[in-house]
């Protein structure tokens, strides 16, 4: 795998579809659907499209055949390690009839590929993934009625095989020939047939990650690794604190520092540009030691963040109200759970090249929404987007809203200094932890009903919490726009509720509880920078919720896996909980002392992927350790494309859940955060891994796509926070478990 070139043509999507001897066949709402509704309820008539196909319906946005039978497929989604780049390919080929090798695959770019936001929410397969297929189901009826006009033979008489249209007799013509000689523009068709799951020959089988090879042999696989020629290497100067304003600062002597090209100063922003990196590096320093800030104590109190939260409530949404607000019942139990604030800890700081070459400011970024941060570079830079072009280019350890964008806007902002030179800009260790965007600390509420049976008739949940969205945005969402001259205001936190979900994310358990309430206490006051980390509230919301439900079921004097089964009629929900008790080997058998089993349960988003998940645990008293040593997980995401990518998706959200279950949370005082490297941010080591972890998939061929990158987050929490109750009969209550936390639990 290369590095991406720069060298850039004056090109656009348009431009580049419309090669000479190219299928580019164009899906458009007919004119009719688009007229105003002569009647009432008309407009619902409309024909929906499937997948991003309802914002995207052109197919020249998907799909482009040239006359040589290369097939190239573009999608708005990025490559973040999920494996997109080999399952996107795998379903194009299933419906193209060719080979996942045969496909080019262009992911998001700002000149080429659709708009399809972010690549977040476990959406990718689910919206980009079932665009491309019905898309590509699309072309090979047009190709298989061009070729029955050109052998002469009834459709019904033809199959695509192999990148050719094959008729009786051995008559064939491939591709290419079917559509070299004009373009072709058809309306969409929503229902468009799918091949059925029997003939499959590329979705669920087998395929070697095209992303990896580079990854795992050192060579270029990351915006890390890109040395484009004439490049040169820019670092910033941050402030020490959130606020702080530049009140001095000295550049005579760093400008001297051999090697240095530019000192950038715009406003609070500083940095430094070099013809080498360590020379760069070397001027930071130096630039850092004669900066002189202002700062300000407004940071709340970390060791009462429950309280601040409580107190700092803007308002109040309801997320969902059924039934009655209360019912009768023998006995009501209530609990209380909190979270701490948590970063990404991206293991590769973030980075970007950006190129100023004759007025388009080019940028490589491993952003999670290409079009969003062009929109905010281009409001920072004050020019109009089509200006600014971003390329989407992998990053290590990049998910979430870490520092990508940030680091985009550093690299551009930068480059309008430099022209004609590609900048590249590295964040430093301490940068990535001091100032990328952390998930929001949070404190939730639980309380419930059980009747004399221990079922549960009524349900109330609060949560209180800030936005877990701060994406780009506008200017004032990078961190650049926000300390230049101009100072863009940060965009004012608003409280959204949606199916989607943001903190109220999986707020409203799938459990069948006939009286239900749950609010969300929105904080719009945002001392520490907050934004999406994966999962959004759904971590500590599933945490609450699976606690709880333990708590419930050892009320009514239930097994955990018997009582979340009582409650619970969706089948395939039934069906993850009772293979994953199956596989683990679920019982009531005792344990040895100190070890507990633990179980937990959810669907993430509640339209996403069903997940289960059961575990054991040792805890020592002594040191405050917990050790997981064996986890079972389940999981339905509907049809499974590619089986291996869905296991190692899964393994990677319990490890993730695991490291911030048991270590991670931000740590300031009432000005400065106190996290700036691994020692004061600890996270899971491969020590702490468990003995074994096994994923089992529930599939469902021909099913639609249902998201699972951060589907086993949540419940992994659960799992944990259950199992250590089962070994020691007390419930810690306060994330992470943490071995001071764990030992002042079980000594008190």
């Amino acid at each position: 795998m290369n590095a991406p070139s720069l060298d850039l043509p004056d090109i656009s999507r348009r431009g580049f579809l419309a090669g000479a001897g190219a299928l580019v066949v164009s899906f458009a709402i007919p004119a009719e659907a688009q007229e105003a509704p002569a009647t009432p309820g008309a407009e619902a008539a409309k024909p929906k499209l499937p997948g991003s196909l309802a914002d995207t319906p052109s197919l020249d946005a998907w799909i482009r055949i040239d006359a040589d039978g290369s097939i190239t497929v573009f999608t708005g989604k990025a490559e973040l390690g999920q494996g997109t780049k080999t399952s996107l390919r795998q379903i194009a080929a299933e419906e193209l009839e060719v080979e996942p090798a045969a496909i080019k695959l262009i992911t998001a770019d700002t000149a080429l590929t659709p708009n399809e936001g972010y690549t977040a929410g476990s959406q990718t397969i689910q919206n980009s993934g079932t665009a491309i297929r019905y898309a590509a189901a699309q072309v090979r009826q047009i190709l298989v009625a061009k070729a029955s006009e050109k052998l002469g033979a009834p459709v019904e008489a033809l199959k695509a095989e192999a990148g050719r249209i094959v008729g009786p007799n051995g008559a064939s013509a491939r591709y290419g020939e079917l559509v070299a000689a004009d373009f072709l523009h058809v309306d969409a068709a929503p229902d468009t047939r799918l091949k059925a799951p029997a003939t499959y020959h590329a979705i669920g089988k087998p395929f070697a990650r095209v992303d990896i090879p580079a990854k795992v042999t050192g060579g270029n696989a990351y915006v890390q690794d890109m040395r484009p020629p004439g490049m040169v290497h820019a670092r910033v100067v941050r402030p020490p604190s959130y606020g702080a304003r530049l009140i001095d600062f000295g550049d005579v002597a760093v400008k001297a520092m051999q090697g240095v090209i530019a000192v950038v100063r715009d406003g609070d922003f500083l940095a430094v540009v070099a013809e080498r990196e360590f020379q760069a590096v070397k001027a930071m320093r130096a630039m850092a030691a004669v900066a002189k800030w202002q700062e300000t104590s407004a940071l709340p109190d970390q060791d009462n963040l429950p309280s601040f939260l409580e107190k700092s409530v803007s308002e109040v949404g309801t997320v969902t109200s059924v039934g009655a607000d209360n019912a009768p019942g023998a006995r009501t139990l209530q609990a209380q759970f909190t979270r701490a604030y948590q970063m990404h800890g991206s293991i590769g700081p973030s980075s970007a090249v950006a190129l100023l070459d004759n007025g388009l400011t080019t940028v490589w970024t491993h952003t999670q929404g290409v079009y969003p941060d062009r929109k905010a570079i281009a409001q920072m830079l004050g020019v109009p987007e089509e200006k600014v072009r971003c390329i989407h280019t992998e990053g290590s350890g990049c998910y979430g809203h870490n520092g990508a964008d940030d680091a985009a806007a550093d690299a551009a902002l930068i480059a309008q200094k430099v022209p004609d030179k590609p900048v590249r800009v590295q964040w430093m260790r301490d940068q990535e932890h001091l100032w990328e965007p952390y998930g929001p600390a949070m404190l939730t509420r639980a309380s419930a009903t059980l009747d004399r049976s221990g079922n549960i008739v009524s349900w109330h949940y609060d949560l209180w919490s800030n936005s877990h969205g701060t994406r780009p945005g506008s200017a004032g969402s990078l961190i650049a726009g926000r300390l230049m001259a101009r100072h863009f205001p940060p965009d004012p936190a608003k409280l959204q509720i949606s199916p989607l979900g943001n903190g109220d994310r999986n707020a409203i358990p799938l459990y069948d509880v006939p009286n239900q309430r749950v609010n969300w206490h929105f904080v719009a006051d945002m001392p520490v920078r907050v934004s999406s980390l994966r999962g959004l509230g759904a971590y500590c919301n599933v945490f609450s919720i699976e606690s709880f439900m333990d708590d419930l079921a050892q009320a009514a004097n239930a097994d955990p896996v018997e009582y979340r089964l009582r409650h619970l009629k969706d089948p395939r929900a039934r069906k993850v909980i009772e293979v994953t008790a199956d596989k683990f080997g679920w019982s009531k058998d005792a344990l040895p002392e100190g070890r507990g089993r633990g179980f937990a349960f959810a669907k993430y988003k509640n339209h996403a992927a069903y997940l289960a998940i059961a575990l054991e645990a040792d805890v020592d008293r002594d040191s405050g350790a917990i050790t997981i040593s064996h986890v079972v997980a389940a999981v339905d995401c509907g049809e499974a494309v590619a089986p291996d990518s869905i296991v190692n998706q899964t393994e990677g959200g319990i490890l993730q859940s695991m490291s911030w279950t048991l270590y991670e949370a931000v740590h300031f005082d009432r000005t400065r955060i106190l996290s700036p490297d691994w020692s004061a941010y600890p996270i899971l080591r491969f020590s702490a891994v468990p003995d074994s972890i096994e994923v089992e998939i529930v599939d469902n061929p021909g099913s639609p796509y249902l998201g699972v990158a951060e589907a086993a987050q949540g419940p992994a929490a659960g799992a944990i926070a259950n199992a250590f109750r089962h070994a020691t009969g007390k419930r810690i209550h306060d994330l992470p478990y943490t071995r001071d936390r764990v030992k002042a639990v079980l000594g008190a």
